[in-house]
């Protein structure tokens, strides 16, 4: 169909650009977040991308050194920590999240602008959600602002970056009016918001047991899971 956003998007890809959140989107979620991989498949389409679009981006919340080992595919633009990196002022609270999470019961995953809570491996989900919900209580008096996903919770600084501000930064280096935002967690929805305003944005959702209903609100287009991300990206 010639009115078809993905269509519209993929005819001028010198115009558009294509970002992307990393688990859950590419990389299938698995019980340990150091376990995750993303498809052979998946970086091939991606370095296929790269060569056909004004700008191939992965947004994620892992820090962007780890989503560059991850990743492995040159061109690729990286922001990290939910965009967290692109923000001057986030560097000032690391050393308070490292101390808060030191005095946290619970394995956390210290990255340098914040810290997660994985609890996906956990024996009780409802005892672990409950014991985290204090402490998502407790970083909020502490002045740092907590962030439930799937299956984890994130502790991150009181500064105006988020996926979105990410986004809004990208697209406008880039200098493109058109764009797709691909993610499948409540930090996308900020994503999706990021591409107000442009000549073309194309929200896309990826569907699971766990995806946030608000995400799937969003979206203009749904996919099934990270093969559905796949057969998208074979589409562009």
């Amino acid at each position: 169909m010639p009115d078809d956003p993905l269509h519209v998007l993929a005819s001028e890809p010198g115009r558009a650009a294509i970002l992307l959140d990393v688990d859950g989107t590419l990389a299938p979620i698995v019980a340990g977040p150091e376990n995750a991989l993303i498809p052979d498949e998946t970086r091939a389409e991606l370095a296929r991308l790269t060569a056909r679009y004004a700008l191939v981006a992965c947004v994620s919340g892992r820090p962007g050194a780890e989503v560059e080992r991850m990743l492995g595919v040159p061109g690729v633009a990286i922001v990290g920590e939910h965009g967290l990196e692109l923000e001057p002022d986030a560097a000032a609270w690391a050393e308070r999240i490292r101390r808060f999470a030191r005095g946290v019961d619970w394995p956390s995953e210290a990255k340098p602008l914040s810290a997660s809570f994985h609890f996906r491996r956990a024996d009780d989900e409802a005892a672990a959600r409950a014991y985290l919900t204090r402490v998502a209580e407790d970083a909020a008096a502490a002045g740092l602002v907590p962030r439930w996903g799937r299956m984890v919770l994130e502790v991150r600084p009181p500064v105006d970056a988020h996926k979105g501000t990410a986004v809004r930064t990208l697209v406008a280096r880039a200098g493109v009016r058109r764009a797709l935002y691909a993610g499948d967690d409540r930090t996308d929805v900020d994503a999706f918001d990021g591409l107000d305003g442009l000549e073309l944005g194309v929200r896309v959702a990826v569907a699971s047991a766990e995806a946030p209903p608000e995400l799937l609100e969003a979206a203009d287009v749904v996919v099934d899971g990270t093969e559905g991300v796949l057969e998208l990206l074979r589409a562009l």
